[in-house]
C-alpha cells in the first residue's frame, strides 16, 4: 500500500456523528436503569435477575458505530497502488467560420438563419470523437471566437454568445476569414487533418476568396461550404425599428436583397483537396451528418499522448465490511441465556422482562 488518498475528503466530517451516538447509547442505558429504579427500591434490583443484558447491548452499540465508521470511510472513497495510464488521442482540427452579418437575420429559415447556423454547429459537436475545434466569426472582418480546443462545452458558450455583434464591421469579407483562420489559428508547418466549415448567406465584398481558399488548398485545407439562402431570388434585411416595429434594410433609399453567389462558393470549395459545396438554400441542415460522413471518416492525427496517474478506488473494502458488521449487530441478542429448566425461566423472564 503507498500513497494514501481521498476523492472525497470532506466526507470525513460526518465522522463527528460517531460522538451524538455513543451520548445516545448512554442516554437511553440511563434512561432503562431509572425506569427500572423507578419500580424498585436500590437495594432490591442487585438481587432481581433481568432479561436484557449490558454487555450485549454495549457489543451492538460498538458494532454499530465501527459499521457506521466504515460507511464514512467509504463515502470518502479511499484510494492507493497508483497506477499510471497512457492515453493516447487522434482526430481532426476543425474550425467552423460562421457568417454574422445582417443578412443572416433573414428569416427564410427559422427562427433565422444564424440561429439556425448555431443549431447546426451545436448538433455537430454533440457527434465530435477527440477533434479539436474553433471559432471565427465574420462579416466586414473577422474575429477569433474560440481557439482550437477539446473543451466543447467552452466552444458552446462562445457560440451561443456569437450574434451581430460580434465583428465590428458589416459587410461579407470571405476571404479575409478563410485568412483569419490561416494566420491566427492553422499551424502552417502542419499539411493535413485540418478542416474547415464554413457557413455563410452572402456575396463577397472584394475580399478576393477565390485566392485565399487557393491558399488553404496548398497547405492541406479542406473547405466544406453551407450555402444559405436562395441564390436566384435572394432575401430582404430585416430590422428591427426602436418602436418595436420590423422594416427592412435600406441603402440610398432602396431596400437591400441578399443573394447567395453559389458560384464563387462552389470553385472555393473545388480549390481545396476534397472541398465540398452544399447548397442548403431554404432547407434543413444536418451538419452532424456531414460531420459523420466527411470528418469522421477521415484520416486523422495523433494529438499529444498524456500519462495520468490515478489511485485504485479500494472503498468497496469498507462498504463491504460495513454491511458484514450490520448483519452481526442484527444477530447479536440483548437477552440474557438462563440456566437451569427452560420453562420456568422462560416464565421467570416473561414476569421480569
Amino acid at each position: 500500500m503507498s500513497d494514501f488518498y481521498f476523492y472525497h475528503i470532506e466526507s470525513l466530517l460526518l465522522l463527528w456523528v460517531l460522538p451524538f451516538v455513543v451520548l445516545l447509547f448512554i442516554y437511553d442505558l440511563g434512561k432503562r436503569r431509572k425506569a427500572l429504579a423507578s419500580f424498585l427500591s436500590p437495594e432490591l434490583i442487585p438481587r432481581i435477575p433481568v432479561s436484557s443484558s449490558p454487555t450485549g447491548r454495549i457489543i451492538k452499540m460498538l458494532l454499530f458505530c465501527v459499521a457506521i465508521t466504515g460507511i464514512i470511510i467509504g463515502l470518502s472513497r479511499p484510494a492507493w497502488n497508483v497506477k499510471e495510464t497512457t492515453i493516447s488521442r487522434s482526430g481532426r482540427d476543425v474550425v467552423f467560420i460562421l457568417d454574422v452579418s445582417r443578412s443572416m437575420l433573414a428569416n427564410d429559415l427559422k427562427p433565422n438563419r444564424l440561429e439556425r447556423a448555431k443549431l447546426a454547429i451545436a448538433d455537430c459537436i454533440s457527434q465530435l470523437q477527440g477533434d479539436r475545434v474553433a471559432l471565427v466569426a465574420f462579416a466586414g472582418d473577422a474575429a477569433v471566437k474560440c481557439p482550437l480546443t477539446v473543451d466543447y462545452g467552452f466552444f458552446l458558450q462562445a457560440l451561443d454568445a456569437t450574434d451581430t455583434t460580434s465583428v465590428s464591421r458589416g459587410g461579407t469579407m470571405l476571404g479575409d476569414a478563410i485568412r483569419t483562420v490561416l494566420n491566427k489559428i492553422f499551424d502552417s508547418q502542419q499539411k493535413q487533418f485540418r478542416d474547415i466549415i464554413l457557413i455563410t448567406d452572402g456575396e463577397d465584398h472584394e475580399s478576393f476568396p477565390l485566392q485565399a481558399a487557393e491558399t488553404a488548398g496548398d497547405e492541406g485545407i479542406r473547405l466544406l461550404i453551407v450555402g444559405l439562402g436562395n441564390e436566384n431570388e435572394g432575401q430582404r434585411i430585416p430590422v428591427n425599428e426602436h418602436t418595436g416595429q420590423t422594416s427592412f434594410l435600406k441603402y440610398q433609399g432602396e431596400e437591400v436583397w441578399s443573394r447567395l453567389d453559389a458560384s464563387t462558393l462552389r470553385q472555393m470549395a473545388k480549390a481545396t483537396p476534397g472541398g465540398k459545396y452544399l447548397p442548403v438554400a431554404t432547407g434543413s441542415i444536418d451538419l452532424g451528418e456531414v460531420y459523420r460522413d466527411l470528418i469522421a471518416t477521415a484520416d486523422k492525427k495523433d494529438f499529444e499522448t498524456e500519462i495520468i496517474k490515478r489511485h485504485e478506488d479500494k472503498f468497496q473494502i469498507f462498504l463491504a465490511l460495513a454491511i458484514i458488521l450490520l448483519i452481526v449487530e442484527g444477530l447479536v441478542s440483548e437477552r440474557k441465556k438462563w440456566p437451569g429448566n427452560p420453562q420456568k425461566n422462560t416464565e421467570r423472564k416473561n414476569v421480569l422482562s
